[in-house]
């Protein structure tokens, strides 16, 4: 069971009907945003089950690069993937050539969250140019429909990702000495502040600002 969700009294009952007639579960995480791993405690209580997942968070087994977990379906393999958060797994299915690609791409646009940590947006990348050498025919993301032209996806993520890069420097560069809120304003423009904006887009697009322009001065020339 993967990333078995949050912990909602209602969802944790239909996850454990779910998988009732199983001989054995092993419940597995991607990493521990609560929306992914929450329910596990209360999941592998009623199952009997070991949550398997990243350092971090409270797991029984933890997994690293290379690891594996064996499935009646064929092994997973652990493959370390930081960026969305600094302890993110994605796991290939080589037999299916697939891989659970957790948060760090998603089934929909071409951005997914990167501002949780200072250096996140290089790991990011890194994450991005490993999964390209893996021979996969599909990308299975939590959150929305599968990706089946995974070459194409990972190509379209990662030129989001420079895009906003470039856009920081190039602000960065003409406004010497902004405040990161000055920058913002340079960056995003009105868009931030027009009434189809959702709340709290502000706070969030100023997290990931903060993220590109550490990003642009941990690397002044790339």
């Amino acid at each position: 069971m993967l990333d078995p969700g949050p912990d909602v009294d209602a969802h944790v009952r239909a996850v454990v009907v779910q998988a009732g007639d199983a001989d054995t579960v092993r419940v597995v995480l991607t990493h521990h945003h609560a929306d992914h791993a929450a329910a596990a405690p209360g999941v592998a209580r009623a199952l009997g089950a070991d949550v398997w997942g990243p350092p971090g968070g409270a797991v029984d087994h933890v997994l690293r690069d290379g690891d594996s977990v064996p499935t009646d379906a064929g092994t997973l393999v652990a493959v370390d993937t930081p960026g969305h958060t600094r302890e993110h797994l994605c796991f290939h299915w080589p037999v299916r050539r697939a891989l659970f690609a957790g948060d760090l791409v998603l089934g929909h646009g071409d951005t997914t969250w990167v501002a949780e940590y200072p250096g996140c947006v290089a790991d990011y990348l890194a994450s991005l140019a490993r999964l390209r050498g893996l021979d996969l025919e599909v990308i299975h993301p939590a959150h929305g429909p599968d990706l089946t032209d995974p070459a194409a996806a990972l190509v379209r993520f990662e030129a989001h990702r420079h895009a906003r890069i470039r856009q920081a420097r190039e602000a960065m560069d003409t406004h010497p000495g902004a405040s990161l809120d000055e920058l913002l304003d340079v960056v995003y423009g009105d868009a931030l502040s027009g009434d189809s904006v959702p709340a709290g887009m502000r706070r969030a697009a100023r997290m990931s600002l903060e993220a590109l322009v550490d990003h642009v001065r941990r690397t002044p020339d790339g």
